[in-house]
């Protein structure tokens, strides 16, 4: 959100978009209606999304696995993977219930999963190792990354 009030774009939180959209929280979409219609419809509005100009997007943590929405980014969009040591991933999950898939799993299978969703995450075009910024600090390194591309283009 800082970055998009900076860079005066719209900003899309995917998660918080598809809530709004539905009326349910992922949370309650996943047990009502299960994995697989969530993801077809995180696909098909990230798609959606992804078409408009002048944005910019946070995706959940499973939206980059897709290889539809992958490409789409990688083709057409500057991507950031925002990179945080394990433990610190794993302290966010746990205080987060909003996150389905890795709130009631175990350590190590949250490590399992980091490292799966890693390969997956390093395809960004940009990596920012983030554990030892503030988010002002993180938000200059890709306004700079930014820069740089607007003047390359």
């Amino acid at each position: 959100l800082l970055l998009s009030k900076k860079l005066k774009k719209n900003f899309f939180e995917m998660d918080k978009y598809i809530e709004k959209e539905l009326g349910k929280k992922i949370s309650i979409l996943f047990k009502e209606k299960g994995e697989k219609f969530f993801r077809e419809y995180e696909e098909k509005t990230t798609l959606k999304i992804l078409e408009k100009k002048n944005i910019i997007i946070s995706m959940g943590g499973g939206a980059f696995l897709n290889k539809n929405i992958r490409s789409e980014v990688l083709k057409n969009h500057l991507s950031f993977w925002l990179k945080w040591n394990s433990e610190i991933l794993i302290n966010r999950i746990k205080k987060n219930p909003k996150r389905p898939i890795a709130f009631n799993s175990t350590k190590n299978e949250l490590i399992d999963m980091i490292k799966k969703r890693s390969n997956f995450y390093s395809k960004a075009m940009y990596k920012i190792n983030c554990n030892n910024y503030t988010k002002t600090e993180i938000i200059r390194k890709i306004l700079k990354i930014y820069e740089d591309n607007k003047i390359k283009n």
